[in-house]
């Protein structure tokens, strides 16, 4: 009786602390981070408030176990928090810091306290090790303006390894870019290395493109769920002939497609979390799923803000309205850690790989 009971409390109390983790980063957004205020300019220095208030919450650091200095909370819960931040459409590094987190952790090195961008292998990017120092270019770097740290994996000799600079020696150049966080690209002339370790195994360099496709899915799952809220309630306030234009068949059939599109992405996202939370290692199960969920969040962010545009109109594309930001959002999040035709290229290889006899037992597994 006592073993039940126990673990009865166990339970209940892992449940309120799941709750009170998304309840937290939630309300943390709505106060400091609503998109809106942040494009009309009522909310000076967002930025740092919003992340010193997620760094004293723990959530930047979510992944990573206490005795790496984190929070040391499960992989569902990350993807939770992620998901919320998609909603606000927020630009400041927090996922970048999340991966970098568990990508550290999972080296065993320890993670500073402080916003990390990072770099997957390729896309332009060349980076070595040489005496205890970093050189070579990297490209295509989000919230650059906004990270303290860099993260990457590099060469040392015949060696790969993971490696953590500070951005402040470095010479960087950053725009707004599409998604409006400061993407650029950095250039380094033998920048110390803060931290360092071995890759431990082939895969690794892999298992961070995995990671930081499944991290973008949920994102922009989230990002959707804001702009079908949006879409409703502006197809429900703006009339026309004299009744609200969420009246009209063709505007309901289109906030259908609209809704029925953040569905498949939220399950895609879900399923593809639910995996990498259960997986031991990142198995062709994991791979299946993470690029089924890049594919079909990918394929919603597209026609899903196509819909949202149609019923906002114009309005919607001017840049004080909100949709253009989750918009420009969504479109640079799907282009990130591979594209749709990338990702499709990949799992096409993985199912032909397996032969025809397996295709049906694969699919029918998940």
């Amino acid at each position: 009786m006592f073993c039940c009971s126990e673990a009865h409390v166990i339970l209940i109390n892992m449940s309120d602390f799941k709750s009170l983790i998304v309840d937290t980063t939630d309300r943390i957004f709505r106060e400091l981070a609503q998109p809106q205020e942040i494009i009309l300019g009522l909310q000076e220095d967002w930025e740092i408030s919003l992340w010193n208030t997620l760094e004293e919450a723990g959530l930047t650091l979510a992944w990573v176990p206490e005795k790496y200095g984190g929070s040391g909370v499960e992989i569902e819960e990350g993807f939770k928090i992620l998901e919320i931040a998609g909603r606000y459409a927020v630009s400041v590094p927090l996922a970048e810091t999340l991966l970098a987190g568990w990508l550290l952790a999972k080296a065993e090195l320890s993670v500073p306290m402080a916003p990390i961008t990072v770099s997957v292998p390729g896309r332009g990017q060349m980076l070595r090790i040489a005496d205890g120092k970093l050189y070579g270019n990297a490209q295509g770097i989000p919230c650059l303006d906004l990270a303290d740290y860099f993260l990457c994996i590099a060469e040392e000799g015949e060696d790969t390894r993971v490696v953590l600079v500070a951005l402040e020696g470095a010479e960087s150049a950053s725009d707004s870019g599409m998604r409006g966080d400061g993407t650029g690209k950095v250039k380094f002339n033998g920048t110390d290395v803060v931290r360092c370790a071995p890759v431990p195994k082939i895969s690794f360099a892999d298992d961070l493109l995995l990671m930081g496709a499944a991290v973008r899915s949920q994102l922009m799952a989230g990002a959707l769920q804001t702009v079908l809220e949006f879409s409703v309630t502006y197809a429900q306030e703006r009339h026309a002939f004299g009744r609200p234009i969420g009246k009209f068949q063709i505007v309901q059939q289109n906030l259908a497609r609209l809704a029925a599109e953040t569905a498949a992405a939220a399950a895609a996202a879900g399923s593809a979390a639910d995996t990498i939370q259960n997986a031991k290692s990142f198995d062709e199960s994991v791979i299946l799923e993470v690029a089924a969920a890049k594919i079909r969040t990918g394929e919603a962010a597209t026609e899903g803000s196509a819909i949202a545009h149609q019923v906002h109109g114009a309005m919607g594309f001017t840049a004080e309205h909100v949709l253009q930001r989750f918009s420009k959002r969504l479109f640079a999040w799907r282009d990130d850690f591979g594209t749709e035709t990338e990702w499709a290229v990949r799992l096409g290889r993985l199912v032909a790989a397996s032969g025809a006899d397996k295709l049906w037992p694969m699919i029918a597994s998940r």
